[in-house]
């Protein structure tokens, strides 16, 4: 019932759409800040969360594979991370505001919070979280108030075009 109200009724479209623009402005204006000022650096951040990993009651390391993952692929390639981060934060945040490819967006939005959360950081990324599934189990009536109500209908059009040519 609960999943009926969030994915096809018109009251919930405009309350998913307050939670949108503000997940969206959030998102947009750290990417931005990031991009305006060129000197955006993940490596400070990364080597932190290598050294510090997030511990569980006994001291172990909560999370070694990612730890790896960042210590063997991340810090190496510190570069394309330097580039993914800001840019992503910024298209993310401007996905979600205009309510263009919404679902899309989300998914990596949820996708860059756990990466930050994996790594220790908490600060406000639970409740990203939080407010980003509703959004992403919302689906197309989260961006129905946006340009998913064109964008949406035009992709599927063109989805269909081109199974028909393949089956024909």
């Amino acid at each position: 019932m609960f999943n009926h109200f969030l994915r096809e009724n018109k009251i919930s479209a405009a309350i998913l759409t307050i939670i949108r623009l503000y997940l969206g402005y959030a998102w947009f204006t750290a990417g931005l800040g990031k991009l305006q000022s060129g000197a955006f650096d993940a490596s400070g951040f990364l080597k932190g969360a290598i050294a510090n990993p997030v511990k569980g009651p006994d001291g172990n390391m909560v999370y070694s594979w990612y730890v790896n993952f960042l210590e063997s692929f991340a810090l190496p390639n510190i570069d394309v991370f330097n580039f993914i981060v800001p840019w992503g934060e910024t298209l993310i945040g401007l996905g979600l505001m205009l309510g263009c490819l919404t679902t899309a967006a989300m998914f990596f939005g949820l996708v860059m919070n756990f990466s930050f959360f994996l790594a220790g950081t908490v600060s406000h990324n639970p409740t990203d979280i939080f407010l980003g599934f509703i959004i992403l189990t919302a689906g197309y009536n989260a961006g129905r108030i946006g340009l998913d109500r064109w964008v949406v209908p035009f992709i599927n059009r063109k989805v269909g075009k081109n199974k028909a040519k393949a089956s024909a």
